[in-house]
């Protein structure tokens, strides 16, 4: 995988944090699409993704926590105003991190880590 850029991977990686995100609200209650928007939006945001990528930081094996590094350390052309570069840079690894999973395969791995974060 080391011949995707972080940024790159990033891309990937959004998707697939969106889409464990969407399915598990789905799965947690049957709600109208607005609240499962709603919901979604509240916690798929760049602040929100820098704290789980803290949170899951010290159980990433050597390898998940050098593509969370190469994502860190990425530099994305802006940010948004809603966060601090810092926390954009941590989201960024995170989504890095969640690519990086999806394309080897481990797709177990992606879910443990996703949960870990979203019943913390």
């Amino acid at each position: 995988m080391q011949t995707y850029s972080p940024l790159s991977l990033a891309f990937l990686g959004d998707s697939v944090y969106d889409l464990l995100a969407r399915e598990t609200l789905l799965r947690e209650a049957n709600r109208p699409a607005r609240k499962l928007h709603a919901e979604s939006t509240r916690r798929v945001n760049a602040r929100e993704q820098a704290c789980a990528a803290q949170k899951i930081a010290p159980l990433l094996s050597s390898e998940e926590a050098a593509v969370l590094r190469r994502g860190q350390n990425a530099k994305p052309r802006h940010a948004p105003g809603s966060c601090t570069r810092e926390e954009y840079a941590l989201a960024t690894g995170l989504e890095a991190l969640f690519g990086w999973l999806w394309l080897a395969g481990h797709f177990a791995r992606a879910r443990e880590l996703f949960m870990l974060v979203w019943n913390a």
